[in-house]
């Protein structure tokens, strides 16, 4: 039997809850969020009807720990004293010790009836022990009753407890919160450290403390490591909004694949996609993920070749979400992409750009798993990806990959470039890969204009043009 924390990721995490009836261990250093995540789970669990009683061993008064959980929003002042009791022992520590502590909490939780027991302060309990066999037996007495009552217990301590520690030892599970500095961000992470007789996700997963208190992130590639369900093979073509870059596809791209686009800035890699977006229908919907251009310059953008991007965002075939890259977290990005995208039943789907997603990763060794995680929900879901990554060379010989083996997760790769020739410097794309379809692999000249998208043959008789400086090979 599991209970419920609330927090949807949280619960994630746990696979379901924490395990009814057991004990675990908050830790984190001070203003990690071990209070705030405790009450979250104390006021959720009072909402689905259950009882709560709230020890503290510290000194500070509840009123004080009370101010600052009223700016959130899950803090509900009415509950406290009836459903959510909140007892100080701190005086009875200091005064009388640890055993008269625990016939205190116990006398309280039989009073209450509580199915949730948190503790806060469990290092002062620590510092007020004579040896580590009191702390043992402070901790024992207090789950062998809990659990003699079905109580779940939450002990919250602001040390980091080694493994081998009277606590950790003694307790079900332990839950780690913390903040790290990277440059100048701060990243909040959590990890389940030890979860005795239950499954759980383990490793570093990040969370924020928002106005609605606790949001975590599960580390997408720990969740999706299957995918939501088995992947549809389907056969039938998807148009690019382009119909000589459908001829070039030889009847358009594969449903439920990847297809990145690459090129430098103003190569028309959201040009293409805005077309292939363009194509979206309410039955059928689509839907932008942007993190550089607004939704009001992809209006402007779409309307100046032709697409009626207002009037399908409008009638709701097409939803923008955009958000720009500061302070934003990877795996946050990634679940917000995958749950729109289940929530809208999209059908469509450009993400501009994969490289802005990229430079959210703290350690840039995970991006290959974040990217096949996200890209093998997507086509379980038999969702179309344009996805487009700006490439640093405006010209040049040389074409660097993006991410390593990034476009080895991908389906269909499309290369956007410059080229000079004849004095004029034009846009040029060639079709790099294709998988399970044949495919026009000539370059063709990218044309811009009022009336849309054209992709002209105009290097017929020309050769370097991927190096930037195309030569006429002209004869006569």
């Amino acid at each position: 039997m599991r209970l419920k924390s609330g927090i949807e990721g949280l619960d994630t995490l746990l696979q379901g809850g924490f395990v009814a009836g057991a004990s675990y261990v908050i830790q984190g250093r001070p203003g990690s969020g071990k209070t705030i995540l405790a009450n979250q789970i104390a006021f959720n669990h009072v909402h689905r009807g259950e009882r709560v009683l709230f020890a503290t061993l510290l000194s500070e008064p509840h009123e004080r720990m009370f101010q600052f959980l009223s700016t959130l929003s899950f803090f509900d002042h009415s509950r406290v004293g009836g459903d959510i009791q909140y007892l100080s022992a701190f005086d009875t520590m200091e005064q009388e010790g640890l055993e008269p502590v625990v016939k205190l909490i116990r006398r309280e939780i039989s009073r209450q009836k509580a199915t949730l027991l948190v503790v806060d302060g469990l290092l002062n309990a620590r510092s007020k022990a004579d040896t580590p066999l009191d702390t043992k037996r402070f901790i024992a007495e207090l789950q062998a009753h809990a659990a003699f009552a079905n109580c779940t217990v939450l002990f919250l301590t602001s040390s980091r407890l080694d493994d081998g520690s009277p606590e950790l030892t003694m307790v079900d599970g332990v839950l780690d919160v913390g903040e790290e500095i990277h440059g100048a961000r701060s990243i909040r992470r959590m990890s389940l450290r030890k979860t005795r007789g239950s499954k759980a996700i383990t490793g570093l997963h990040e969370y924020q403390i928002t106005e609605d208190g606790f949001v975590v992130y599960p580390r997408l590639e720990a969740v999706y490591e299957k995918t939501y369900r088995p992947e549809a093979i389907d056969e039938r073509r998807v148009s690019t909004g382009l119909p000589c870059f459908d001829q070039m596809l030889e009847g358009g791209l594969n449903r439920s694949s990847i297809s990145l686009l690459m090129g430098p800035s103003g190569s028309g890699k959201t040009s293409l996609g805005l077309g292939f977006i363009a194509q979206s229908s309410v039955e059928e919907p689509g839907v932008i993920f942007g993190f550089y251009e607004t939704p009001e310059r992809l209006k402007i953008k779409a309307h100046n070749m032709g697409f009626a991007l207002g009037s399908l965002i409008d009638n709701g075939a097409v939803h923008i979400h955009w958000q720009p890259t500061v302070e934003l977290q990877l795996d946050k990005v990634g679940h917000l992409i995958i749950n729109e995208v289940r929530r809208l039943k999209a059908t469509r789907v450009l993400i501009d750009s994969l490289g802005a997603i990229a430079r959210l990763a703290v350690k840039e060794d995970r991006l290959m798993e974040f990217f096949t995680a996200l890209s093998n929900e997507l086509r379980a879901m038999g969702v179309t990806v344009y996805g487009t990554w700006e490439m640093k060379d405006l010209f040049g010989a040389d074409i660097h990959a993006p991410a390593p083996e990034l476009s080895g997760i991908t389906d269909n790769l499309f290369m956007m470039r410059y080229a000079e020739l004849n004095a004029e410097l034009k846009r040029v794309i060639s079709i790099l890969k294709v998988r399970d379809s044949g495919f026009d692999p000539t370059l063709r000249e990218i044309v811009i204009s009022s009336n849309g998208i054209d992709l002209a043959k105009a290097f017929r008789n020309a050769e370097m043009v991927l190096s930037g400086s195309a030569t006429s090979n002209c004869q006569g």
